[in-house]
């Protein structure tokens, strides 16, 4: 089992990587787990999950949450049935939150337990590729509005994160992909060695093997662990992990949260935000050429849907990263390097998105 600690003073904790760890889930927590346990997940993930993770529970009193599954159910609807539960069942400020689930379950459960009695215990199982990499590190919590994505929610640190390998197993073709998406983020955002040990390991990683896999998501919760533990809560560095976001936000919403999974939005998004860097000539022709061959070598797509661009525009500035009325991007420029722009013209990026959708 790997340990990744990520620093944060007394918001410390530990994210543990490795293979049958939920059937012994809290035999490898180092602290005494609550009395009172909501536990909130979804048909999909608790077919397969569920009775694993209540058998290491016995003696606790629990309470259930399966949340209907897909991205536009982490709405402020499934926050008012979790908040339900919790007081009819009469939890205390003592009581914890458990996410067994992939990012929507990991999002919607840490804002329960951020704002529940203002602030409760939160603990996160992450089973998909997506939510182990990216969205389960770092303490993010949100749910949707119809405007925009994430737009309600909070900073709010987990206790653990426990990542079983195993889970990926019950994973279909297109969400272990669109979780490779975050992967290559990392290597493009931060690590150009990893970069090119991902370059190098594409069949590998297509092939899900378990080593190559269990390193892919050590690195990448190394990286996010370093970048939060220097900047909580996104005022400077830490904004560097949105690449491709702001397009990749605006792709799902613009979509309904239904037709394209995180992961696909956010890789037509690297690319978008690739040759607006490259347009603008702070990325070199080369590198945007590295970074689109490894998407797409990892089955990922590169295009992103045709919109008018006022569609766009109206979603990205409804996207968090506007800041005084001002569109702010993430762009690469080099490999393992990036920055936030904001002083990009607006026909610039029309004209670039038009070219990459």
């Amino acid at each position: 089992m790997a340990e990744v600690n990520v620093s944060l003073g007394e918001r410390s904790y530990t994210i543990y990587i490795g293979n049958a760890l939920l059937s012994n889930y809290v035999e490898n927590l180092p602290h005494k787990l609550n009395q009172q346990l909501l536990i909130i997940t979804n048909p999909t993930i608790s077919q397969y999950y569920l009775k694993p993770l209540l058998n290491t529970l016995s003696g606790h009193q629990i309470e259930i949450f399966e949340m209907r599954d897909g991205e536009q159910f982490k709405s402020l609807d499934s926050y008012a049935e979790a908040m339900d539960i919790l007081i009819n069942a009469g939890f205390n400020r003592d009581c914890g939150i458990i996410a067994l689930g992939g990012g929507v379950v990991g999002d919607l459960a840490g804002f329960v337990a951020s704002t529940f009695q203002r602030g409760v215990d939160s603990y996160q199982i992450p089973t998909t590729l997506l939510s182990q990499v990216d969205s389960s590190v770092g303490g993010k919590t949100a749910v949707n509005h119809p405007q925009g994505k994430n737009l309600i929610g909070t900073f709010y640190q987990p206790k653990s994160v426990v990542i079983d390998i195993d889970c990926l197993q019950t994973l279909t073709e297109r969400d272990y992909r669109s979780g490779l998406a975050e992967i290559v983020k990392y290597g493009v955002i931060y690590d150009a060695d990893f970069f090119q040990w991902l370059e190098r390991h594409t069949a590998e990683l297509n092939q899900q093997d378990p080593a190559t896999l269990t390193y892919a998501i050590q690195r990448s919760c190394e990286i996010k662990a370093e970048v939060v533990a220097l900047d909580e809560r996104e005022k400077g560095l830490r904004a560097l992990l949105n690449l491709g976001h702001t397009f990749g936000h605006a792709i799902e919403a613009a979509t309904e949260y239904g037709a394209w999974t995180h992961g696909e939005a956010v890789a037509a998004g690297i690319i978008i935000a690739s040759k607006l860097s490259e347009v603008t000539q702070r990325l070199n022709s080369s590198d945007f050429r590295r970074i689109k061959d490894l998407l797409l070598a990892l089955g990922l797509p590169t295009k992103g849907p045709q919109m008018p661009w006022q569609d766009w525009l109206d979603y990205m500035q409804r996207d968090k990263k506007v800041k005084d009325g001002q569109l702010h991007f993430v762009l690469p420029v080099a490999i393992g390097q990036a920055e936030v722009v904001s002083t990009i013209e607006h026909d610039t990026v029309a004209a670039v998105i038009t070219e990459c959708c």
